[in-house]
């Protein structure tokens, strides 16, 4: 953490409206390095995996009728801590000048004297409708965009908003928070001349697989939404440019949209497979049950990757093995080329894929991405030769079954085992997955290892009913058996591209 002789500042952050895609490349950069983190309701708490181990987190959420901090304790808050050197970030939903009272906590920090960075964000006025196929500007439609608060101060004696100006601008109208008081918003409309036959579209939860369109016009939305039970927060579009809808909407027709999908990963490694659902169109929201920690005897890890070169083979079976191995090799020896002769294996494309960030070529990858794979390859002698007397370093998990070494020892290799890591419960629920399977449920919870299936039941959350569990191939499957649950679905190819097409194969022939 930052000391006090340190210079804080405060960093004012758009997190965009909702898609952890469109969140400022800026903005990461901020999350990463922030001492402390102050985020609201309509932040994705998604992006906090970025955040530092060592992050302070905290949650200021408003929504209507429920303020966890009032905005002056929130301005106090930012000032104190950036006066006591830290580096703060106060994430906003969106743009924090639009409609986001981040104006207003510039000026107290600028009062206060201390130094504070503004970070646009991509607002929802204009990515929410284009997540439901409404562009806010359209040649054939409009020339101008007119961008309104349907929620003013509370304490104000009068509206500030001028409806004649507003009913008779030409263009799309676009106006945010103001689903409880539609009905007098859209009369108000109508009164000072617009026409009540005007389309008009509410996007729900935009830019997210939560998102929910209501179309209308301007005469009938306010009874849709009450007919409905329609829910803020919600984006308003009014003007011809919704009928666009029809023809361009893109988002909610992909094969997985609105499946909620757990990811049990840990909170480093959730991210791919979080991002292959999204893009399919799954609410991924990630419940990190394991967390990777270093090797547990450092000195014997250090003294067998000093070591390397004199190896023959250097197997890899998981990611994680990759990364803490060349995490110690580069503290110990300052040029690649001191990793000698040896070749590479990987137990399958995950771990492959990350030797190549490490600009190594995987010499063998079985066709089974499991252990017994692993070890069948190693059988082809036509292929990879004999390995009689050959030495091997098998980098892994402490929890690893002896599969491999038991296996090779069998052809006469001489294998050492360099245990690189070990996997601890998490109990950290930072991105709040754990209260949102107790309160929401899912559609899908996800299991990528035996040891993400041991924590999560460890947790003591039920399944909620009806709810499916997909492994990643038959050692997870076994697991999640002994603990009395049936595997719904199972990757043929034990990998994270597998485990998303099978979840993807099963929905699919659920449609047909």
């Amino acid at each position: 953490m930052s000391t006090s002789s340190e210079r804080g500042v405060c960093w004012l952050v758009g997190a965009g409206p909702g898609n952890l895609g469109l969140v400022t490349v800026r903005a990461r950069e901020c999350v990463e390095q922030a001492d402390v983190i102050l985020y609201d309701y309509l932040s994705n708490a998604q992006i906090l995996r970025w955040a530092r181990e060592d992050a302070e987190i905290i949650y200021v959420g408003k929504k209507a009728g429920d303020h966890t901090l009032k905005q002056h304790e929130i301005n106090a808050l930012l000032v104190e801590r950036t006066q006591a050197g830290q580096k703060v970030l106060r994430l906003k939903g969106g743009d924090p000048m639009i409609f986001g009272r981040g104006g207003e906590e510039a000026d107290e920090l600028r009062q206060a004297g201390v130094d504070f960075e503004i970070v646009p964000g991509i607002s929802s006025t204009i990515g929410g409708p284009a997540f439901a196929g409404i562009p806010v500007t359209h040649r054939d439609f409009n020339s101008e965009l007119t961008i309104f608060t349907g929620h003013e101060d509370p304490d104000k004696a009068e509206t500030s908003l001028d409806y004649d100006r507003l009913a008779n601008a030409k263009g799309t109208k676009v106006f945010l928070m103001g689903v409880s008081r539609m009905r007098q918003i859209t009369n108000k409309l109508i009164e000072h001349g617009a026409d009540p036959e005007t389309p008009m579209a509410l996007v729900r939860w935009a830019t997210t697989p939560k998102q929910e369109t209501l179309m209308g016009t301007l005469g009938t939305i306010a009874d849709l939404v009450e007919k409905t039970g329609f829910k803020a927060p919600a984006v308003a579009v009014i003007g011809d440019v919704v009928t666009m809808r029809e023809k361009i909407n893109w988002f909610d027709n992909r094969p997985l949209f609105g499946k909620r999908i757990v990811v049990t990963r840990t909170r480093q490694q959730a991210g791919e497979l979080s991002r292959q659902l999204e893009v399919l169109g799954a609410d991924a929201y990630e419940l990190p049950t394991i967390r990777i920690e270093g090797a547990p005897n450092l000195e014997e890890f250090g003294h067998l990757v000093l070591d390397a070169h004199k190896y023959d083979w250097i197997i890899f079976t998981s990611p994680n093995g990759v990364e803490r191995f060349f995490d110690m090799f580069y503290k110990i020896f300052d040029d690649a080329r001191s990793i000698g002769g040896a070749r590479f294996a990987a137990v399958g494309p995950g771990t492959a894929k990350r030797l190549k960030d490490f600009h190594l070529k995987t010499d063998l990858l079985p066709e089974r991405h499991v252990a017994e794979g692993l070890v069948e390859e190693f059988g082809n002698k036509d292929k990879h030769g004999d390995l009689e007397n050959l030495t091997v370093l098998w980098v892994r998990g402490e929890d690893a079954r002896p599969v491999v070494s038991e296996g090779l020892s069998k052809m006469g290799a001489i294998v050492d085992e360099a245990i690189a890591y070990h996997t601890v419960p998490e109990t950290k629920d930072i991105c709040g997955g754990q209260e949102r399977l107790r309160e929401e449920g899912a559609d899908v919870i996800t299991f990528t290892s035996s040891s993400t299936v041991e924590n999560f039941f460890a947790l003591g959350i039920p399944v909620p009913e009806g709810c499916l569990i997909a492994s990643i191939g038959p050692i997870t499957s076994e697991t999640v058996r002994k603990h009395g649950h049936k595997v719904d679905i199972e990757a043929t190819d034990s990998s994270i591209s597998g485990l998303v097409a099978a979840i993807e194969e099963y929905y699919a022939g659920q449609s047909a």
